[in-house]
């Protein structure tokens, strides 16, 4: 008889510790959903270094090669060009 009690009593703190992970779940949930970004693309943008790690500086213009800095120059001008 005393066995069928602990049966309920387990389904009953199981159900107690699902529902409050549940909310806790929600709760982050709208902490995240108000938090503030600003949503804008050059803070969203991440560098890889020569030593392949992520940087949020981008890398210095002395160090790419010169065919390299005038395609990404000719790419800036194009993209500036479709703007206006």
């Amino acid at each position: 008889m005393g066995r069928k009690n602990h049966n309920a009593f387990i389904k009953k703190l199981k159900a107690e510790k699902k529902k409050k992970k549940k909310a806790e779940k929600r709760q982050e949930k709208e902490e995240r959903k108000n938090e503030e970004t600003s949503g804008e693309l050059k803070d969203m943008i991440a560098y890889i270094d020569d030593d392949g790690n992520l940087s949020e500086t981008p890398p210095d213009d002395s160090d790419i090669p010169k065919n390299i800095q005038k395609d990404l120059e000719d790419n800036e001008t194009q993209d500036n060009d479709e703007k206006q």
